[in-house]
């Protein structure tokens, strides 16, 4: 199914991030934007990153499994 450039998405990676595509403002607990440098990018779940709130892939080795 194509894709239109302003939709949204958010999909769960099953174990890791979740990956968001579009142009969507994302802001800190401060209501900061929150820069993106990128089309889609990776946010964590596991709340082991050190790159708050972008996923650095620390899900890999603390053991962080999801349910879906």
């Amino acid at each position: 199914m194509p894709r239109h450039d302003d939709e949204v998405t958010l999909a769960a990676c099953p174990d890791g991030p979740l990956l968001l595509r579009g142009p969507v403002r994302i802001v800190d607990d401060r209501g900061q934007d929150v820069p993106r440098h990128r089309a889609t990018v990776a946010l964590c779940r596991c709340g082991g990153t050190a790159i708050p709130p972008w996923c650095d892939g620390t899900h890999k080795v603390n053991g962080y499994r999801s349910e879906t």
